[in-house]
């Protein structure tokens, strides 16, 4: 008798569950089940198509017929109601019902509507899906003037868009600067001079307290909480994401910003799995629950998840350091790990377009960010995966080419 696999969402964690399932088990029946209207795309690509660099055609990543090659059961524009541990059954919104053996959730989130007046304004673009993508570039087209809310890693794509699309924009920023989570001044005023060179100011310490519109509901507008207000047709919003968990009311899964799971990308009900930036997950390396919405990582614990549910037993643990590249400047600009973190940091600016900030958690490197010079970021992640104690070395971790060997030999590994 086949073993029945059911996946909610057909992101890149889902999709590289639904591969590895296939891989391991010809005989699985496996069902991807996805409220969207398209196959599995790739969300890093659509920002070049939002900034009119790319066409349609190179974006998506996987069509219906490659699911229908893998026997695949894949269901675009089904809604999941419910799902019911028990009776093992996930029901959607057409009144069908799906059982499974072993469920996985990778349902991503759908971007949060900054709660102020006015905010569902027609012309206020948040930045996920496609879909979204496409609205975007198309109403880019049309506009001269632009208004961007969300000073991280998802408002500088929008920011990004501006700048392709001639829009001279205004960037308000709550804080006093971009990401100001992980970057001092030194390192955001390198991403702040490079926005102005491309049309997009930003404004500090300001933020939306509401949106202004026509008579048509078109916005025209923002003023700040100082009373400042900027004009726009065009808006971008990007304050994070709301997780898509509501159908697991009743369930039982554990939530806590996002879904919580193991090493193993178990949740605490049995036979059900999640992966992706939805989860809230055990990092082996930090030994401490973790989130992360890096495509790489999403993708590898869709694999681990896959694996964990075909095996008999859990042999697969997620275990990954991730990184992230924006590729909108002149210079390159990469942060890996968790560069939000930590009780102790480092950071040294090299260049007017070159500088590095490394964080440090417990004496462990857990994370950093590197702009203009990206060449020494596979060092920094093997310090991190090996978990040694390195932060009485930044000297030596801040040299334009960190000997890896002299920090390892001043340094001990961490007891088996």
């Amino acid at each position: 008798m086949s073993t029945s696999h059911v996946i909610i969402g057909d992101g890149i964690a889902g999709a590289s569950a639904a591969e590895t399932i296939r891989e391991e088990d010809p005989d699985a029946d496996v069902t991807v089940i996805t409220d969207e209207g398209e196959a599995l795309y790739n969300r890093i690509l659509i920002k070049e198509f939002a900034k009119g660099k790319l066409p349609e055609a190179p974006i998506s990543i996987h069509e219906p017929e490659w699911y229908d090659e893998r026997d695949i059961d894949l269901q675009l524009n089904t809604h999941v109601t419910d799902i019911d541990p028990d009776a093992h059954e996930v029901n959607t919104h057409s009144g069908t019902t799906y059982e499974y053996d072993k469920l996985l959730v990778a349902t991503g989130g759908t971007p949060a509507q900054v709660p102020v007046e006015n905010s569902d304004a027609d012309g206020i673009h948040h930045f996920w899906t496609f879909q979204d993508a496409r609205g975007i570039a198309e109403h880019a087209e049309e506009a001269d003037q632009g208004i961007i809310v969300g000073a991280g890693l998802l408002g500088i794509d929008l920011a990004a868009v501006c700048a392709a699309q001639g829009i001279d924009a205004k960037y308000l920023m709550r804080g006093n600067r971009w990401w100001r989570y992980a970057l001092s001044e030194d390192g955001a005023e390198i991403i702040h001079e490079a926005l102005r060179e491309n049309g997009v100011e930003p404004v500090f310490d300001s933020g939306v307290d509401h949106f202004t519109v026509d008579d048509d509901g078109h916005v025209t507008g923002a003023v700040d909480p100082n009373g400042e207000e900027y004009e726009g047709e065009w808006a971008g919003v990007a304050i994070g994401l709301d997780f898509n968990t509501e159908f697991l009311g009743g369930s039982g899964v554990e939530l806590d910003d996002g879904i919580v799971v193991d090493e193993y990308m178990q949740t605490n009900v049995e036979d059900v799995y999640a992966a992706g930036d939805i989860t809230q997950f055990y990092d082996t390396i930090l030994d401490a629950r973790a989130q992360n919405g890096a495509w790489g990582s999403a993708k590898e614990q869709g694999s681990v998840a896959g694996t964990n549910m075909v095996a008999d037993d859990e042999a697969d643990a997620f275990r990954w350091v991730s990184s992230y590249s924006i590729t909108h400047f002149d210079f390159p600009f990469l942060s890996f790990g968790h560069p939000a973190r930590g009780d102790d940091e480092a950071e040294r600016k090299y260049s007017d377009s070159e500088w590095r900030r490394l964080a440090f958690e417990d004496g462990q490197l857990v994370g950093g960010v590197l702009i203009g010079d990206l060449s020494q970021q596979s060092k920094f992640k093997k310090l991190i995966r090996e978990e040694r104690q390195v932060a009485d070395k930044k000297e030596l971790l801040l040299e334009k080419d960190v000997d890896l060997e002299e920090v390892k030999a001043q340094t001990a590994a961490p007891a088996e």
